[in-house]
């Protein structure tokens, strides 16, 4: 009676491993290199774009402030030695307070344009994030994995590779910048 008994348990047992395994063999998955895909974003190389040119435009115009500076720095030197050293200790700490005030300025301009660049970046894994996942529902995959620099799969068949279907997705879909956004650029340059 107990062999019976373990029998049918490990029958049972058998039965319900191979159920598992049949569901499993028919589940849906496909890979994602992220890294690939963002390099290859229409949308995220407009982005890297318009940051370049505000960093160029930011750049232009605290390099004319360092020109001067330089200029009233190398006048110093000159006159320090005509005008005596009462007045060189008092324009030597103007010319350092403008030296430290450059700085900070470089500095928050550059912590402004990282912020600015990063909500736009953020925003737009955001959007390839739920792209993913509605291609995923409407094509039927059980799982989309992500590879790249942030490597959740360390292994998987070329096949499942779906990267450049969905990069082109999202470049066909991707409008490119704002009319609007375009003009401005234009009108700055």
């Amino acid at each position: 009676m107990k062999k019976l008994i373990l029998l049918s348990v490990a029958s049972l047992a058998i039965l319900s491993c191979n159920k598992e395994t049949a569901s499993a063999e028919k589940m849906k998955t496909a890979y994602i290199d992220t890294s690939k895909l963002l390099e290859e974003n229409k949308e995220a190389k407009d982005l890297e774009e318009k940051f370049k040119v505000k960093q160029e435009e930011m750049g232009r115009e605290l390099q004319g402030e360092a020109k001067q500076f330089q200029s009233e720095a190398a006048s110093f030197q000159q006159n320090a030695m005509i005008k005596g050293q009462a007045w060189a200790q008092a324009k030597g700490a103007e010319l350092q307070k403008r030296e430290q005030q450059l700085g900070m300025k470089q500095q928050a301009m550059m912590q402004t344009l990282q912020q600015e660049s990063g909500k736009e970046m953020d925003s737009l894994v955001k959007r390839i994030k739920n792209y993913v996942k509605e291609y995923g529902k409407k094509n039927g995959y059980d799982y989309i994995y992500g590879t790249g620099d942030a490597a959740t799969v360390l292994y998987a068949k070329e096949a499942y590779d779906i990267t450049t279907t969905i990069s082109k997705e999202l470049n066909d879909n991707y409008k490119g910048p704002k009319k609007s956004e375009t003009a401005k650029e234009e009108t700055k340059k």
